[in-house]
C-alpha cells in the first residue's frame, strides 16, 4: 500500500498536468467508462518501506520504494500511434522528476502483445519507479 503522500502528488501531478481525457484514480468510480472515449488509470502495485536512520522517534527517515502504473485505455480498432504518444506523454510527465515529496526515476515502455486488445479497449501500460521518505 503506497504512502498518502505518493497518492496524493501523483494525482495532484495528474490533475494539473493532463488534460487530453479523464483520469481515474484509486477508489474515486465503481465502474470504469463504457466506452469508446480513452481514459487513463492510475494504481500502486509496488510499494516497500524501510528505515534509513535510527534515532529519536519521530525523527528517524522511512523510505518508501515502488512503482505506480498509468494504463492508457486507447480506442480499440483506431491504430495505436494516439495511445503511443499518450503513453510517451504519461511517461514524459514523471521521468526524472521531484515533486511534492517524491522523486521518479524512468518509466518502463508499454507492452504490445495479443492482451492489449482484449477487452473494450486498447491497453497501453507503464510503470514509474520512485521514492519518497517521510519522518516517523
Amino acid at each position: 500500500m503506497p504512502l498518502k503522500i505518493v497518492v496524493d502528488a501523483v494525482e495532484a501531478r495528474l490533475s494539473a498536468n493532463w488534460k487530453k481525457c479523464p483520469v481515474v484514480g484509486i477508489n474515486l468510480t465503481g465502474d470504469v467508462p463504457n466506452g469508446p472515449e480513452p481514459f487513463v488509470q492510475v494504481s500502486y502495485p509496488v510499494a516497500n518501506g524501510e528505515q534509513l536512520t535510527v534515532g529519536a522517534p519521530g525523527e528517524n527517515v522511512y523510505r518508501e520504494t515502488g512503482a505506480f502504473r498509468l494504463v492508457v485505455n486507447a480506442r480499440r480498432g483506431k491504430g495505436v500511434a494516439e495511445g503511443l504518444a499518450w503513453a510517451d506523454e504519461l511517461a514524459a510527465l514523471f521521468r526524472g522528476q521531484e515533486f511534492d515529496g517524491v522523486q521518479t526515476f524512468a518509466p518502463s515502455s508499454p507492452a504490445i502483445d495479443d492482451r492489449n486488445d482484449e477487452g473494450k479497449y486498447f491497453v497501453l501500460s507503464i510503470a514509474v519507479p520512485y521514492q519518497a521518505d517521510i519522518l516517523g
